[in-house]
């Protein structure tokens, strides 16, 4: 996808035809009402034939005459004109921003605000996006930047009146700071990597980063800094339409094995965007509880796994598209049998530098997960 006047012109429009809507009911004397894809779980399927998480086709109507919906449906309204006036003037913010925009008293006589806490309006821009069929960075919305990059590509960004080009060969030890959208006003060149190798902790990025381990092996190397923000996820998806393999490198437990499912399939919040943010393709080198067997000074630095990771343990097992994967189904049981986890960083207990034999090990020998 490439930004620029067309997707402006197209997200007014559709904007602009959900307000004309509301007012033709209210010129009807009709109920004012629009209808969205229902967003719960009953709701979302698995894909089996793509490989990612999206919506069903379960509808519900929102309308204005409903005691239970009225609120929703006007902060819905005001967020969505309020994104039309960002649109038209070309101007950004985050979510964060437009709940202030939007954090103001109905009247002088009524007690009580558009907006009082942001985890109201946070899920009415989903909504949004899934009524009207737009990505919340084409009204403008941006969420704040999580993740870097570096490697053997270049960034062309239109910024403002700007047109920046970026080597990311060239960012020294911080690398490239990968913006929430990367798809409006931003162009991938040149990219003559092998593969894409993602870095769940960025203290692991940085130990790959300073060996040079990327310029060795003509990788690009990313760390979405913990669980990967959607800007992250896009970037990745669109890495892999250019033909790089995908490879997965996360903590040994199920939260770093979570954050590498998100990346494979998206996730269930996120189901309506699924195709756009989900990498199918990608496999997880490690770590794995596997490697406890593999790498004999890894038996002494285990760790004991919480409750939490217990209980996030057995969901997973639950879920039809990982428990259809055996070697998940034993990677995960051996979490509930020895209530032990591993992390990425005992990997460093031999010596600093073999995180990178590590990698390279694994990919060699196709050793991963699907």
């Amino acid at each position: 996808m490439s930004g620029g006047k067309g997707k402006a012109e197209g997200t007014t429009d559709k904007l602009e035809e959900f307000g004309e809507g509301i007012l033709y009911d209210i010129k009807m004397k009709r109920n004012p009402k629009f209808t969205v894809t229902t967003r719960t779980r009953s709701n979302i399927k698995y894909d089996d034939k793509d490989g990612f998480l999206r919506l069903g086709n379960s509808k519900e109507e929102h309308s204005f005459i409903n005691v239970a919906q009225a609120k929703r449906f006007m902060q819905t309204v005001a967020i969505a004109a309020k994104c039309h006036d960002f649109v038209k003037q070309n101007l950004h913010t985050t979510i964060r921003g437009l709940f202030y925009q939007l954090k103001y008293s109905l009247g002088e006589d009524i007690d009580e605000n558009i907006f009082n806490e942001q985890s109201e309006s946070n899920p009415l821009i989903e909504d949004l996006e899934v009524a009207l069929g737009i990505k919340r960075e084409y009204m403008h919305l941006n969420a704040n930047r999580k993740g870097v990059l570096a490697g053997n590509m270049k960034v062309i960004d239109r910024f403002g009146d700007d047109r920046i080009e970026i080597d990311t060969g060239k960012t020294g030890r911080s690398g490239w700071a990968i913006p929430s959208d990367v798809d409006n006003d931003i162009e991938f060149v040149d990219v003559k990597a092998k593969y894409v190798i993602v870095v769940e902790k960025d203290a692991l990025w940085q130990r790959l980063n300073e060996d040079g381990f990327w310029k060795k092996e003509n990788a690009i190397l990313i760390s979405p800094q913990g669980q990967a923000a959607r800007g992250t996820r896009r970037l990745i998806r669109k890495l892999a339409d250019q033909g790089l393999p995908v490879y997965v490198f996360n903590d040994g437990d199920a939260w770093g094995w979570y954050i590498y499912w998100t990346i494979k399939t998206g996730s269930m919040n996120l189901a309506y965007i699924g195709r756009d943010i989900a990498t199918p393709e990608a496999r997880f080198i490690g770590v794995t509880m596997a490697d406890i067997e593999h790498y004999d000074f890894l038996k002494n630095l285990t760790m004991r796994a919480t409750e939490v990771d217990i209980k996030r343990a057995q969901e997973m097992l639950n879920y039809p598209w990982i428990n259809r994967h055996k070697e998940w189904v034993a990677e995960l049981k051996k979490v509930l049998e020895t209530k032990k986890k591993l992390e990425q960083d005992t990997l460093q207990g031999p010596r600093l530098t073999f995180v990178d034999d590590y990698i390279r090990e694994k990919i060699k020998n196709r050793d991963f997960l699907p």
